[in-house]
């Protein structure tokens, strides 16, 4: 990856200059230009190097909070748009639209110039094949942000415009064909040593199948699915112990580095030095407000380990903070942070009932909430803290996080192999046994059996939301489920944290406000308008630069 990082500059310089009329009769002999770096399997390596910088990194975890898992301290552009205040003036937008573009842009200069290199033809279409996954999963972000948007497929130079948009369905059924096209060019195995982080064919069959599955696309989702399945070199990661496997693969143990992970397909791997990033400190940050903050939400969603929602179980039974995390679907614990675990945070709110002794006699690990700050520990304004994906030694470091970042894994397309047959009408218990329960196997829950659900009452297809909210929470995915699934009315509601009734006498709770039943309520005034905000607005200046593009309905 860190070629990719080198060479970056160089290569943007190349690809963003493709496609303009030549000027003089002959290219300079002493710089690298479009007319003279299109020659050998080098150059080609290099330039595909570049288009993996346009890949989501940390921006993928960011975009959480757009959700109702978690809830940022302070006002955020993705906060805003999961709250329905803004307009299409808010910078967000026209950042994810001309980054995605880049990526677009990049990918189609290499597809026009890669044919020209002296390489072996079958070399040339495994390149041309990751861009193209590259550029897929660009376009997959812009259709979901606004639906329909143009489908660029040559560079164009910095004064002409794009044009209207096209139909979204147009330009899902491009990738559809172009993922398939990388898919018969790209290798089976999952690339390691100097080529882990690569795209592979099951890259390219599994992002179809998300891009399939978030345009209804239930079918071709399957099918997809199946194939990543069918190929036999993905499983779950595992440690053998159900206790910590699913938040170990979180960490640095579970990275793609260390060898043992079979079961991310893609993800952004990062280089001390070169692309840290902050996110273990940023969820347990020692000395401030940790960035994110676990819902009550997404809290409660976790069932028991009976099987039984919180609300149907006789298992649940809270009237202090540790009973909340008390006989809960395993995954809750390795996400969020319980009561006696090790944690990054420092000093929590336990040293209140010690005297006034200054010093916490444990600060290694995590006791009671702090939701006052004095610079000394990581505060909370839900009461609750994620343990998911921190790696406990770069806590206390800024900016020195080398986790990877996973875009795509295999966990996720069991999720969407059991969506997808669901809503073709043909779910059955085998189905659910080779995807929903291995998952929980994984972390020795119980099993979901389908005849228990429908002898129960309870909705199949909101337990299989809920399974993929659980597996995939801080993954980044929340917020395009809700909008997909048409939930949109779950970003309207006030978002809360824990129950005040539930803390330490001796924790001076006054200044937090709560509802009727003790609830903290951390924000309120949200809204969502069912006519607009299923689609993001085209933002301003791009209206400004190509007023051909249109605006969404309702903006």
């Amino acid at each position: 990856m860190k070629t990719k990082i080198t060479f970056g500059l160089i290569l943007c310089t190349i690809l963003f200059t493709s496609c303009e009329e030549d000027f003089l009769e002959r290219a300079p002999l002493d710089v690298i230009t479009n007319e003279t770096f299109w020659e050998t399997e080098e150059h080609l390596v290099l330039a595909v190097n570049a288009a993996y910088a346009n890949v989501k990194e940390k921006n993928t975890v960011d975009m959480e909070n757009m959700g109702d898992n978690t809830i940022w301290p302070s006002t955020t552009s993705y906060q805003l748009i999961g709250s329905g205040n803004f307009g299409n003036d808010l910078g967000t937008l026209d950042n994810e639209w001309q980054s995605q573009f880049t990526a677009v842009r990049q990918a189609n200069a290499f597809l026009e110039n890669y044919q020209k290199a002296d390489v072996s033809e079958e070399r040339k279409e495994e390149l041309a094949a990751e861009v193209r996954v590259i550029r897929a999963l660009g376009y997959s972000y812009l259709t979901n942000f606004w639906g329909d948007v143009p489908l660029v497929t040559t560079t164009l130079t910095v004064d002409e415009l794009y044009g209207p948009r096209d139909p979204r369905e147009e330009v899902v059924d491009f990738l559809m064909e172009d993922l398939d096209l990388a898919a018969q060019h790209l290798p089976t195995e999952i690339p390691t040593g100097a080529n882990r982080g690569r795209m592979n064919k099951g890259a390219a069959l599994g992002l179809k199948a998300r891009i399939a599955l978030y345009n209804q696309r239930w079918e071709v989702a399957e099918q997809a699915a199946k194939a990543v399945m069918d190929m036999g070199i993905y499983e779950l990661y595992s440690n053998g112990d159900p206790k910590t496997s699913y938040k170990e693969l979180f960490t640095y143990a579970g990275n793609l580095s260390g060898g043992n992970n079979r079961e991310t397909i893609i993800a952004r791997l990062s280089l001390t030095g070169v692309t840290d990033h902050n996110l273990s400190r940023e969820i347990q940050v020692p000395d401030q407000v940790v960035r994110w903050n676990p819902t009550k939400s997404l809290v409660d969603s976790y069932l028991m380990v009976d099987g039984l929602p919180i609300e149907m179980s006789p298992l649940y039974d809270v009237d202090s903070y540790d009973e909340v995390f008390e006989d809960r679907d395993p995954r809750m614990v390795q996400t969020i942070l319980e009561p006696g675990s090790p944690w990054g945070g420092r000093y929590d709110s336990s040293e209140e009932h010690l005297d006034n002794d200054p010093s916490n006699d444990h600060p290694e690990i995590f006791e009671v909430p702090k939701f006052q700050s004095d610079r000394r520990g990581a505060t909370t304004i839900t009461g609750y803290y994620f343990t998911k994906y921190v790696e406990p030694s770069t806590v206390a470091e800024v900016g020195r996080d080398v986790n990877d970042i996973i875009l795509l894994r295999y966990g996720e397309i069991l999720l969407t192999y059991a969506e997808a047959r669901y809503e073709q009408g043909e779910l059955t218990q085998a189905d659910v046994d080779m995807t929903i329960n291995l998952l929980r196997d994984r972390v020795g829950m119980k099993h979901m059996v389908l005849s228990e659900l429908q002898a129960l009452g309870l909705d199949i297809r909101e337990e299989l939301h809920r399974e993929r909210r659980v597996e995939l929470a801080l993954e980044g995915q929340r917020y395009f489920d809700i909008i997909r699934w048409r939930e949109g009315e779950l970003l309207a509601q006030d978002v809360k944290g824990t129950n005040v009734e539930w803390l330490p006498d001796y924790l001076n709770l006054s200044n937090l406000r709560t509802d009727e039943n003790g609830f903290i309520i951390v924000s309120d005034g949200r809204t969502f308008d069912p006519a607009k905000n299923y689609l993001w607005p085209v933002p301003l200046p791009q209206l400004e630069r190509n007023p051909a593009l249109g605006q969404n309905p309702g903006w």
